[in-house]
C-alpha cells in the first residue's frame, strides 16, 4: 500500500501541472482574445487568427484540470443516499463511481491518442494558422490519459483500503 500511495502522490504531482498548464492556457486565450477586441474596434484592422486559435485552445484546456477536480473531490455528487449507507456499501458506490471514471476516460483517453497520432501522421493543419493540428490534440490526450492513470490509482486504493476507514 505504501508503494500505490507514493506513486499516487508522484501522479498528483503532475496533476498539478498540468492544471497550471491549463491555466496557463486560459491566460493566453484571455490576453489573445482581448488583443483581438482591441484591434477589431480600436484600430479597426481585425486579427483572422484570434478566433481560431482560441477556438482550438478549447480542446487542451477543457481536459486539463480533469484529473485536478478529481483530486481536489470537486465533481458533483449527490451523498444523499450514500451517506446512510453501511461502510462497505458507501465503499462499493466509490468503487463503482471510480470505476466508471476509469472506463469513461479510457475511452476518451484512446480517441484522443488516435486523434493525435493520425493528425501527426497526416500532417494536417489548421486552416488560417497553418499550426500542425497535432499541437492542440497532444495535450488534450495527456490530459485524458493522465486523468485515467490517475483514476486507475485512485481505485486501486479504494479497493486495498479497508471498508471501516473511508
Amino acid at each position: 500500500m505504501a508503494h500505490l500511495d507514493k506513486l499516487i502522490r508522484q501522479t498528483e504531482r503532475l496533476v498539478v501541472w498540468l492544471a497550471a498548464a491549463g491555466a496557463g492556457i486560459i491566460i493566453v486565450q484571455m490576453l489573445w482574445i482581448s488583443y483581438g477586441v482591441f484591434t477589431r474596434y480600436a484600430l479597426n484592422a481585425p486579427d483572422r487568427m484570434v478566433t481560431e486559435a482560441t477556438a482550438l485552445l478549447l480542446f487542451p484546456v477543457a481536459f486539463a484540470g480533469l484529473a485536478y477536480a478529481l483530486r481536489e473531490d470537486a465533481y458533483p455528487r449527490v451523498t444523499m443516499l450514500t451517506d446512510r449507507l453501511p461502510a462497505r456499501g458507501r465503499k462499493l458506490v466509490t468503487l463503482l463511481n471510480l470505476a466508471l471514471m476509469t472506463g469513461v476516460g479510457l475511452f476518451f483517453a484512446m480517441a484522443a491518442v488516435n486523434a493525435t497520432i493520425r493528425a501527426f501522421n497526416s500532417g494536417s493543419s489548421s486552416e488560417i494558422l497553418l499550426w500542425p493540428r497535432w499541437v492542440f490534440w497532444a495535450p488534450g490526450a495527456v490530459s485524458l490519459v493522465l486523468f485515467t492513470v490517475y483514476a486507475a490509482l485512485r481505485l486501486a486504493r479504494v479497493a486495498l483500503t479497508p471498508s471501516r476507514e473511508l
